[in-house]
């Protein structure tokens, strides 16, 4: 390729904002030269690393806006640790369905069972999809909707609740709400009722809500919504997060023993 046609496609590419093919037009030439490819094949490969350039570009923004705790995919999570979990919804959650049907999943059980690595990785296959994504604990919410409402800016910061496609509310009852505040969350679920999908844990059961949102009324209006449109998993088995140390606990033990 002369230095004036590789110039131009620079020039061009960079123009159009095709920054891979900007860089590398030159050895994207020699490898369909060294292929043989045909002009269709070749404009397939260009366009196809470009696309892949900007994808993982997007991906990689997702998840910086999403405010996720850690980025472990569901691929990470150890299924045979918890046998009673059932693997195949989870993959079938892993689909996203319930994102395009705008549904919600309900994670439940007591702490450390895997609910909320369960959720992250439901939520990164969702980014992958191209899903805006937000991640936020029931406490923080609240907190912030309660500083936005004192500063005459709660409809503005709901916003950041009602926006993403799926927004993942941590663990919801892990501390008691008021009824005002259980009214906010209550604002929250019923405008993105049918709009917009919830990942939602919870270490309580749902005939505990009432006490998680100060009122039995208001706690039967927001699982009404929340629960119309949801796939439920319960997750009942060991603590996830004491895994290691129980490990550790079996090989020392055999450790001792052998030593014995």
């Amino acid at each position: 390729m002369s230095e004036l046609v590789s110039g131009r496609i620079r020039h061009n590419a960079e123009r159009l904002r095709l920054a891979h093919l900007a860089e590398l037009a030159e050895q994207l030439v020699a490898r369909a030269e060294e292929a043989k490819m045909g002009y269709l094949e070749f404009l397939d490969v260009v366009l196809e690393e470009e696309v892949g350039i900007r994808e993982g570009r997007r991906f990689r923004n997702a998840l910086k806006l999403s405010g996720l705790p850690h980025h472990k995919g569901l691929d990470e999570f150890d299924f045979a640790f918890q046998p009673e979990l059932d693997a195949r919804k989870v993959r079938d959650l892993a689909t996203l369905t319930f994102a395009e049907h705008r549904a919600n999943v309900c994670l439940l059980g007591p702490p450390g069972v895997g609910k909320t690595m369960l959720a992250v990785g439901l939520s990164i296959a969702a980014c992958q999809a191209g899903y805006s994504v937000y991640f936020t604990t029931a406490d923080d919410m609240v907190r912030n909707l309660k500083e936005a409402e004192a500063g005459g800016r709660f409809a503005r910061k709901l916003q950041t609740y009602l926006k993403p496609a799926v927004l993942v509310l941590d663990e919801v009852g892990y501390l008691p709400l008021s009824r005002a505040e259980g009214n906010m969350v209550f604002q929250l679920v019923s405008r993105r009722y049918e709009k917009g999908s919830i990942i939602l844990t919870s270490n309580k059961t749902f005939s505990e809500m009432g006490q998680v949102f100060g009122d039995e009324v208001l706690a039967t209006a927001i699982l009404d919504r929340l629960l119309h449109h949801a796939e439920v998993l319960s997750i009942k088995g060991p603590s996830y997060r004491l895994k290691d140390r129980m490990i550790e606990r079996v090989e020392g033990g055999g450790a001792d023993k052998r030593a014995s």
